[in-house]
């Protein structure tokens, strides 16, 4: 099996068909992503989640904010269960949606937990980590708030962040608050998306 060219051993491809499964078991009864987005799971939220660990691909120290669906958190969490090293906490305040992402990552064996708390208030629960990751969660300048606390004076913690057709706004707007470097990894899934990886953070104001 291949994901956007990256080629996937048989182990994780059963483990992220059984999370396919659960997913759509559960979405169901709640809301995890647009309805409209359901019938085209594999390619907008499973393939475009995966981008995450290629451009990333190491047993690291991750935190997926907002992590609702499991996207991208419970993604990573299936790669890095090969590695047999590396960890996601995923956070998502949400009760419903945090215990579908506790039955996902036990039931995948993926190296992660869930902590049902605000994301203001995850920095002190969880402490340091080496990558952040979020997706459909907020505008890049709230994203970089939100990861500031494990970013700010760390030099190897890098943010990773799915963006769609209006990025460069989101950037120059970022850039008012924020000083950082900037790698953009055009998307395999959607034309005009990228995934923004910030490093080097510094608060201008």
């Amino acid at each position: 099996m291949e994901l956007n060219g990256l080629r996937v051993s048989r182990e994780t491809q059963a483990r992220l068909q059984h999370f396919a499964v659960l997913f759509q078991k559960w979405a169901k009864a709640i809301n995890l992503v647009a309805p409209s987005t359901l019938d085209d799971l594999w390619r907008r939220h499973i393939a475009d989640s995966s981008q995450i660990f290629q451009i990333y691909p190491e047993p690291v120290r991750w935190v997926d904010l907002g992590s609702g669906g499991g996207f991208p958190g419970v993604i990573t969490a299936i790669f890095l269960a090969e590695l047999q090293d590396g960890w996601v906490h995923l956070v998502e305040s949400n009760r419903k949606k945090a215990a579908f992402l506790r039955t996902a990552l036990r039931e995948t064996n993926a190296r992660g937990s869930v902590h049902a708390i605000r994301i203001e208030d995850a920095p002190a629960e969880i402490g340091e980590c080496d990558a952040i990751s979020a997706r459909a969660l907020a505008d890049l300048d709230g994203l970089i708030g939100y990861a500031a606390p494990w970013m700010l004076g760390k030099e190897n913690c890098r943010g990773f962040f799915h963006k769609g057709r209006d990025y460069l706004r989101e950037i120059d707007e970022a850039r008012g608050r924020w000083e950082f470097d900037l790698l953009e990894h055009k998307s395999a899934v959607e034309q005009e998306s990228v995934i923004l990886e910030i490093s080097n953070l510094r608060r201008l104001v």
